[in-house]
This record gives C-alpha cells, sequence and structure tokens, in this order.
C-alpha cells in the first residue's frame, strides 16, 4: 500500500477551506496516512527485531557443533562415535522435552516467582499471544537449554551408559534449567533484575545477562555430580594416585571446537539483547541498544583473549611447555566468565574479568588432580567454577549507566567496585548459591539414582575396550591411542611442576 500523501487528493479536499465538513474529511485523511505509516514501521520494528533474534538463534546453535567438535578432540578414538551421539542427542531429545514443558516452565506468564505454569506456554498450544512474543523466542531460548546440558555429557565423558543420556538430558532440560531460567529471566522470577512489578531483589535483582549462573553453572554443577558419582576413568590415577593423561586423540578437533563456539559466543552474549532497535538517548539519536550490542561483543572477544592469554604463559610456567589443548580451555573459561556481565561493564573491566578467569580455572584443575576428581573436558571447572566467578565479576563491576539503560531504570544498584554500593553483589552471591543448591537437589539424586539401578556407568570391559565397538557398531576411524591404560599397565604420569620430568610412556 502506498502511505505517501498525495497532493491532487488534498486539493480536492481542501478545495473549500470553510466547509468544516471537509476539514474534518482532510484531517481523517491525514490521520489515516499517518496511522498507515506509523503501522508500517512498526512492522519493520518486529520484523527486524525477530531476524536479529532468529540470526542468534542460529549462532547459539552453532556452539552445537562446537561442542562436537571439542568433545570428540577431547575423548580418546575409541569413543569418538559415542560422544558425537550424545552432542546429537541433547539438541533432539532437549528440543522435545523444552518444548513440551521446559519453554512453559521457565516463561509461562502470569506465573509465580518459582515457576512458570500457565498452560497456554506447554507445546506452545497458544503461542505467541501478545506483541513482542513470537517463535523466534521459543527457538532461541531452547539453543540455550540444549548449551546447558551439552556442558554436562563432556564431565561423564568414555564411562557413560547411552540410556543415562537420554535420562538426564530431558530432565535437564525440561525442568531443571527452565526453573532456574525463570528465576532470573523471567518477568516473574524471584530473583529477576527484569521483575514487571518492581519488586527487585535486594532492589537490584541478580544481573546474569546471558548465563554465566543460569546457563553455565547449571551445566557445569549437573556434569559434577554425575562425574562425582560415577568416578573416574579406569586409569585416571595410577595406584600412587598420581595424575596420569589420558590425552585426548585430536587437538585438531578441539581447536576448530573451540572457534566455532567462539563464534557462537557472538549470539549467546549480543543476542541476548533480543531486540536491536531501541533508542536509549533523544539527544543522541545514533545511539542506542545496538551500540550496545557491538559494545557486548567487544567485551566478550576482550574476556576470552585475555584468558587465553594468561593460560598460556601461566602454564608455561608451571608445565614448562605451551599448551594448546589448555590455551582453548582457558579462552573458553574467559568467555563463559564475562558472559553475566557481558552488557553492563566497560571493556577495560572485561580484562579483569579473563584475567582472573583464567586463574579460577587453573586452580580448579589443581584442585581437581588433587581430590581425584575426573573431568575429561574440565567442564565443571571451566563453566561451573569460572561461570560462579563471572556472576561475582559483575556485582563488583557493573557500571551506573550500562545498568539503567539494559535494565531501563535509574537509582539502580550496581557494581561495587564501581561505587554502586553491596546490593547488587549481594544479588549475585544469592545466585550462586541458590543455583548450586537447586542443581545439587535434583541432578544428584538423579544421577545416584541412576547409579544404583546400574543404569549409570558402563562396564569394565566395555570401558576399555571402548564404547565405539562395543555399542556403536565399530571404530569411527582407525586410530592409536598411545597413552590409552585399556591396552597398556600404565601410562604417562602428568608433571606436577616445570622441574618435574614426565615419566616416558611405555612402548607396545
Amino acid at each position: 500500500m502506498d502511505t505517501t500523501c498525495s497532493a491532487k487528493d488534498l486539493a480536492v479536499l481542501l478545495s473549500s477551506s470553510s466547509n468544516s465538513t471537509s476539514s474534518l474529511a482532510a484531517a481523517t485523511f491525514l490521520c489515516s496516512q499517518f496511522s498507515n505509516i506509523s503501522n508500517k514501521l512498526s512492522d519493520t520494528t518486529y520484523a527486524v527485531d525477530n531476524t536479529y533474534l532468529l540470526f542468534s538463534a542460529y549462532l547459539v546453535f552453532a556452539m552445537q557443533l562446537g561442542f562436537a567438535m571439542l568433545c570428540a578432540g577431547s575423548v580418546r578414538a575409541k569413543n569418538t562415535m559415542n560422544i558425537m551421539l550424545t552432542n546429537v542427542l541433547d539438541a533432539a531429545a532437549g528440543a522435545i522435552s523444552y518444548y513440551l514443558f521446559g519453554f512453559a516452565f521457565a516463561f509461562g506468564t502470569p506465573s509465580n516467582g518459582f515457576i512458570g505454569r500457565h498452560h497456554s506456554f506447554f507445546a506452545l498450544s497458544s503461542y505467541p499471544e501478545r506483541p513482542g512474543a513470537d517463535f523466534s523466542f521459543f527457538l532461541y531460548q531452547w539453543a540455550f537449554a540444549i548449551a546447558a546440558a551439552g556442558i554436562t555429557s563432556g564431565s561423564i565423558a568414555e564411562r557413560t551408559q547411552f540410556v543415562a543420556y537420554l535420562i538426564y538430558s530431558s530432565f535437564l532440560t525440561g525442568f531443571v534449567y527452565p526453573t532456574v531460567s525463570h528465576w532470573f529471566w523471567s518477568t516473574d522470577g524471584w530473583a529477576s533484575a527484569s521483575r514487571s512489578d518492581n519488586n527487585l531483589l535486594f532492589g537490584s535483582g541478580a544481573i546474569d545477562f546471558a548465563g554465566s549462573g543460569v546457563v553455565h553453572m547449571v551445566g557445569g554443577i549437573a556434569g559434577l555430580w554425575g562425574a562425582l558419582i560415577e568416578g573416574p576413568r579406569i586409569g585416571r590415577f595410577d595406584r600412587l594416585g598420581r595424575s596420569v593423561a589420558l590425552r585426548g586423540h585430536s587437538a585438531s578437533l578441539v581447536v576448530l571446537g573451540t572457534f566455532l563456539l567462539w563464534f557462537g559466543w557472538y549470539g549467546f552474549n549480543p543476542g541476548s539483547f533480543l531486540t536491536i532497535l531501541k533508542g536509549y538517548e533523544k539527544s543522541r539519536p545514533y545511539y542506542g541498544q545496538w551500540s550496545a550490542v557491538g559494545r557486548t561483543a567487544v567485551t566478550t572477544t576482550l574476556a576470552g583473549c585475555t584468558s587465553a592469554l594468561t593460560t598460556l604463559f601461566s602454564k608455561r610456567l608451571l608445565a614448562g611447555h605451551w599448551n594448546v589443548i589448555d590455551v582453548c580451555n582457558g579462552l573458553l573459561g574467559g568467555f563463559a566468565a564475562i558472559t553475566s556481565g557481558c552488557a553492563v561493564v566497560e571493556p577495560w573491566a572485561a580484562i579483569v574479568c579473563g584475567f582472573v578467569a583464567s586463574w579460577v580455572l587453573i586452580g580448579f584443575n589443581l584442585l581437581a588432580k588433587k581430590l581425584k576428581y575426573d573431568d575429561p573436558l574440565e567442564a565443571a571447572q571451566l563453566h561451573g567454577g569460572c561461570g560462579a566467578w563471572g556472576v561475582i565479576f559483575t556485582g563488583l563491576f557493573a557500571t551506573k549507566r550500562y545498568v539503567n539503560e539494559v535494565y531501563s531504570g535509574d537509582g539502580r544498584p550496581y557494581g561495587l567496585l564501581m561505587g554502586g554500593g553491596g546490593k547488587l553483589l549481594a544479588a549475585q552471591l544469592v545466585q550462586i548459591l541458590v543455583i548450586i543448591g537447586w542443581v545439587s537437589v535434583t541432578m544428584g539424586p538423579l544421577f545416584y539414582g541412576l547409579h544404583k539401578m546400574n543404569l549409570l556407568r558402563i562396564s569394565r570391559e566395555d570401558e576399555m575396550a571402548g564404547m565405539d565397538m562395543t555399542r556403536h557398531g565399530g571404530f569411527a576411524y582407525a586410530y592409536n591411542d598411545e597413552d590409552d591404560l585399556s591396552v597398556k599397565p600404565w601410562g604417562k604420569v602428568e608433571p606436577t611442576s616445570r622441574s618435574s620430568t614426565p615419566t616416558p610412556p611405555l612402548t607396545a
């Protein structure tokens, strides 16, 4: 429809200016034209915002490919098909469970502060039902849910029964994760920084913009319980309790997966704005949410890169060599940490976040070895530990200006070290505690129940032979696991310091 005013039509209507009827008709005509223009602009805004959200959802979903490559490269070749299949399963089973239950538990409204419960959101029975809600939002949130499940699968890799993956993945994406996301992201959530009634926790609510706590901590803590209950892989620690390296078979796949995850993180963090066509200041029409999106991408990049470099040099000092696997994990640890505060901190603060995240990861890895905890992908340490640091970091470094812009308010608490008092930090600490508690009381008993029913861990014989051969019909490709303790009495003991000389592996 042509929305331009016609001079010819106006001339006819205004030819007799003394006629009030004609004047009214002219005004009606003008109003209808302006209304049409407004409707077109509104339609365009919805279209642009939904396209932006859909593109972000595609980027976040592409992270599943990154997880698959990272997991495949981090395990021994004899379990490649198994870990790849579990990554496909996380997406497939997660889609059905999130469609049937998870989305309603997370964002069903009106609801209470604990869990979403509006009937129209179950199986998307009557969704969308209001302006600003569309199927693109469901797709985006589903991509987040399966990311949490993918994190957990890394912690229990190489020793878990296939049926256990089906059960835990469906339960995590259908109930455990959605409940947490309701608490912190729904407008009805009891700790949300976006509560519609402004009844905010400590006057602030917990700021977890893209999910250092909601996604990364949930996945990491769930993986922690799974790995603890299963126990370490055969040969991970020798008879003297020393840590033995069970190296993944492909550093190339690890690097490929890391770059894919890096790429996807630009949908994960900047995409969490959900919309892009929103102005912030009338005096500066060039500055709006599109500017905040760009800043968020910058803070994400700086945190990850700083953490990678810090890990590179730190591990060189500690272990005496340059290790690409450690650098990749350090990079991802920085990303996991900045995810909470990426939209509300200055770029220089992101460098601080990445630097500390690197040492958090290194520290938790040292603790894991001491406690004989086995996590093939360091998922609990990386996502759980660095995610928790990211939540705290936001409570320390969130700026007043960005908090008020992103969360649409004035006078909100902001970072302690930025002069905003301790209220936001208190809300962040509450978030950490409740996530640890909730995931522990839900996923812990689930894994324990599977363990007691002999549905969790595979047999010793299957683990030694590799699940590709015993469970999936054959190996992914021809391989040689040099440090595989399934066929050798002992392997390479990991060095404990730079001065330590690794024990050479036995030859066949």
